[in-house]
């Protein structure tokens, strides 16, 4: 069995905490993994936003006894949490998987060009409970009959297809990296809040646009020849 020795006790943390959010979403929830070198990708769908989630790992060396390869597989989400040793910092690759479409459409590993027009942390995270208020909001608004699925997912795309500030990018990539936890509030060595964050990018990349911060990326597609983004295989 393929086992991932993973830089130190917080990166595990931080995997096990990324999987279960993914897990909370969809019980039956897959990742792609692709791991080169000492740095693992784990790309994920959390169903409810439309976007692509990537949590990058550090890892002490890629595999069981060093061996130089690569890795590149879409396994259960799941099964790969159970495997996560805190501990040891380990994690085991599970058995492959059949993949779901989004797993053949990733982002392009490189060409990215910063974006400009991203507001800071504290805005991105209040647009997001902004969107939230308003969506409650006006679905509290609806009478009985008239609170189906269809009336509610309206209301859904209106607000949450917005574009954050000045750029491109739709509110729900920003409302995905806050329920990620790609969006907390940096904390200094001694646990107490850094005096200034890390703020997130944005950056481009043909028709991809990535919301990249230091707890990991979400990236989301333009469907081409149209304002909105999507995740279809072409």
């Amino acid at each position: 069995m393929t086992v991932l020795h993973l830089a130190d006790e917080g990166e595990a943390t931080d995997l096990v905490a990324f999987l279960s959010r993914l897990l909370h979403y969809d019980r039956g929830a897959a990742v792609r993994l692709q791991a080169a070198g000492t740095a693992l990708a784990v790309f994920g769908r959390p169903p409810s936003f439309e976007v692509l989630a990537v949590r990058a790992v550090r890892l002490a060396k890629p595999y069981e006894n060093g061996l130089d390869a690569t890795l590149d597989v879409t396994v259960s989400a799941g099964e790969f949490l159970e495997s996560v040793d805190d501990t040891a910092a380990t994690a085991a690759v599970p058995a492959a998987v059949t993949g779901p479409p989004w797993a053949g459409v990733l982002p392009p590993r490189g060409g990215w060009r910063a974006e400009p027009g991203l507001p800071l942390p504290e805005a991105l995270r209040a647009t997001v409970a902004a969107a939230v208020a308003e969506f409650r909001s006006r679905t509290r608004e609806l009478v009985p009959e008239q609170r189906t699925r269809a009336a509610l997912d309206r209301i859904g795309r209106d607000i949450w297809s917005r574009e954050v500030g000045q750029t491109p990018l739709p509110v729900r990539a920003v409302h995905a990296a806050q329920s990620l936890g790609f969006l907390r509030p940096g904390a200094a060595p001694d646990g107490g809040r850094e005096p200034a964050e890390t703020p997130p990018a944005l950056l481009s990349s043909g028709a991809w646009l990535r919301l990249r911060t230091p707890y990991g990326s979400i990236a989301v597609r333009r469907a081409a020849g149209l304002g909105t983004f999507d995740l279809s295989v072409r």
